[in-house]
């Protein structure tokens, strides 16, 4: 088939631009939902007149339907745009960067979706759509885990767009921590109810903050309620977490100056499921927190990160380094990043 492209190209060389221009509209729709003209032409950067074009073509095409509402992908565009998602990857370099990536690491997979998603909020909707995909592949082969999901706005959107075709009712999914205080819907106990009932599973939750001073960890540690779900979540056989900077986490935790000195002494780079990573990807620093400890992140069958954004590249490639990751799924702009660190390491 890549064959054929490169003659057809030959033959009518714009006929790439025009087949990613599209593909992006269709692609761009089936994230939405629904959208209206106005507002995707703004954000594709077309005229409105050229994308009245392009849909009246795919609506004849029998890939979209528009009316008073706005437009909204049919089943045949949606079937078409994950089956040409592979060659389109291929034909920009995606296909051979994933490769190079996972070979680097010792990765099982490493899945890179096109975009920023520092930049675009339709690319870390599609690093969601690729972490689900993931995740419901993996999940289906073990109609019993328990899997354990952090929680982020990345999990969030990987949450969203998690489906089940058949009731997974065997699965539960459990908070790998406490709450970091922030946005009830970013929080992990919410992530992982909303994967549960996704895909019609189980769920349990862990109504504890993310930090804790020691003593309070330490009495938290002697509640019999508190003691049976930690269990739960230490038998997880599967995690599926997200990777940020040290510092930004840092704050967001909102730990003390004392402890974010001491992180930029130690070199912190990247911080994942509770842990500081410096750049060779080793712990410098973990949280009293109570849930998935490093231990049991090692014990892992599988372990799943997903992460994008330009500025993440450093982060992911630190935590790469501790070499316990399975499965990588992340965008364009954080793989490019993570190429340039490779190169410094040989």
């Amino acid at each position: 088939m890549r064959e054929m492209l490169d003659i057809q190209k030959q033959l009518v060389p714009d006929l790439l631009d025009i087949m990613n221009k599209r593909y992006t509209i269709l692609h761009h729709v089936m994230l939405s939902g629904l959208v209206g003209r106005r507002t995707l032409a703004g954000t594709l950067g077309m005229t409105e007149r050229v994308l009245r074009g392009e849909a009246d073509f795919l609506k004849a095409q029998g890939l979209l339907e528009v009316d008073a509402l706005g437009m909204r992908i049919t089943e045949a565009g949606r079937k078409l745009v994950e089956s040409f998602q592979p060659l389109l990857q291929e034909t920009f370099g995606l296909t051979e960067l994933e490769e190079r990536i996972r070979s680097h690491y010792g990765l099982k997979q490493v899945i890179v979706v096109p975009g920023d998603s520092d930049q675009s909020p339709h690319a870390k909707m599609e690093l969601g759509r690729a972490g689900a995909g993931v995740l419901r592949k993996i999940a289906g082969k073990d109609p019993d885990v328990v899997i354990a999901v952090a929680g982020g706005s990345t999990m969030a959107h990987v949450a969203n767009h998690l489906t089940s075709a058949v009731p997974l009712k065997g699965i539960t999914f459990v908070p790998a921590r406490g709450g970091l205080g922030e946005s009830v819907e970013l929080q992990a106990n919410t992530v992982a109810s909303t994967m549960a009932k996704k895909i019609g599973g189980q769920y349990r939750l862990l109504h504890v903050p993310d930090h804790l001073s020691e003593e309070a960890y330490q009495s938290l540690m002697l509640e019999t309620g508190i003691v049976e779900i930690i269990q739960v979540i230490r038998s997880a056989r599967i995690v599926v977490h997200g990777i940020g900077n040290a510092m930004v986490m840092a704050r967001r935790r909102k730990v003390d100056q004392a402890t974010i000195d001491s992180l930029m002494n130690d070199g912190a780079l990247a911080e994942a499921f509770g842990y500081y990573f410096d750049r060779q990807g080793q712990v410098v620093h973990k949280m009293p927190t109570i849930g998935l400890r490093i231990e049991d992140i090692q014990q892992m069958e599988t372990v799943i990160g997903v992460a994008g954004g330009k500025s993440k590249g450093e982060a992911i490639a630190a935590v790469l380094r501790f070499r316990h990751e399975d499965i990588l799924v992340t965008d364009e702009a954080a793989a490019l990043e993570i190429a340039e660190q490779m190169k410094q390491e040989v």
